[in-house]
């Protein structure tokens, strides 16, 4: 597939500046496209190849990766300074109208922050959700398991538990950052084409993603699972729910209408990284879910 033209500009974030890049064209709606871990704003070309005729793409590097400026505090990355840089952004490339919001990974986990935040609302007109959870909604998910046990209900908490189990080591102090400079940093596309049969090519300052990125977790998910908000999305919400992902039960998107009461679920033959091994496969879904 050949490269698609983009554009780079920056924006000024209430931390720092944000590096953004924007395919398509400037009077169509916005798609607003945020990354997951260890991943950076580069990974949405291939889907914005097949949504730029009809919308204008816009996707930015979150705070630590990519171009983006990278804070050393953990508490630098809490969801709620997440929160700010998207609104900067959205300030930037569409101050006027709402965006179509999609998410992918920890991109995901940041964009349900963004659709259940009061202050946001009527700022997205959807929301497309893909392997990343509200770190809220599943505090609530575990607390009902463990409030009225069942054998279902503890396969199911028990199988995610053991599909996070990368989730444990970010949180170890120095060890995940030492893994990144050592050996993942140089080594991660071979990682992609062995875990995920997907071919990525190596990229510069993929161990930096990497290092920086792991204070999205520490800075997030403990206090979220131990104490979880009611978060309700105000915007449609589809959801995304690749069957071979080997990092998010299927089972976590269950029942989800009581959080986003506009809802669509889709389970997709595909596994965790369906935004580079199958890109139109994905787009496809956004686009229609945009259309309904």
């Amino acid at each position: 597939m050949p490269t698609l033209p983009f554009q780079r500009l920056t924006v000024q974030g209430p931390d720092g500046v944000l590096a953004v890049r924007r395919w398509g064209r400037r009077d169509r709606p916005v798609v607003l496209c945020v990354h997951g871990y260890p991943d950076n704003s580069s990974k949405w070309e291939a889907v914005a190849t097949w949504l730029a005729n009809d919308y204008q793409v816009v996707a930015y590097d979150v705070r630590g990766a990519g171009q983006s400026f990278k804070p050393t505090a953990t508490q630098a990355y809490a969801l709620a300074r997440l929160t700010e840089d998207f609104r900067a952004v959205i300030d930037a490339v569409s101050p006027n109208a709402p965006v179509h919001l999609v998410g992918h990974d920890w991109g995901s986990v940041q964009c349900w922050e963004f659709v259940t935040d009061p202050s946001l609302k009527g700022r997205i007109a959807s929301y497309t959700s893909c392997s990343g959870p509200c770190l809220d909604h599943v505090g609530h998910w575990m607390r009902d398991r463990l409030r009225q046990p069942s054998l279902r209900g503890m396969g199911q908490m028990g199988l995610q538990l053991i599909k996070s189990w990368y989730v444990y080591l970010f949180h170890l102090p120095w060890v995940p950052e030492l893994l990144w400079r050592a050996v993942l940093g140089r080594q991660w596309h071979l990682v992609m084409r062995w875990l995920e049969r997907t071919p990525v090519p190596p990229r510069d300052g993929q161990a930096d993603d990497g290092r920086f990125g792991v204070n999205l977790y520490r800075a997030n998910f403990l206090p979220r699972l131990m104490h979880p908000g009611q978060r309700v999305a105000h915007a449609p919400v589809q959801v995304l729910v690749p069957t071979g992902d080997r990092f998010v039960s299927p089972s976590l998107s269950e029942n989800l209408d009581r959080w986003a009461p506009s809802l669509q679920r889709h389970e997709l033959k595909a596994g965790h990284w369906i935004t580079l091994k199958q890109p139109e496969l994905f787009a496809q879904a956004v686009r229609q879910f945009i259309s309904a």
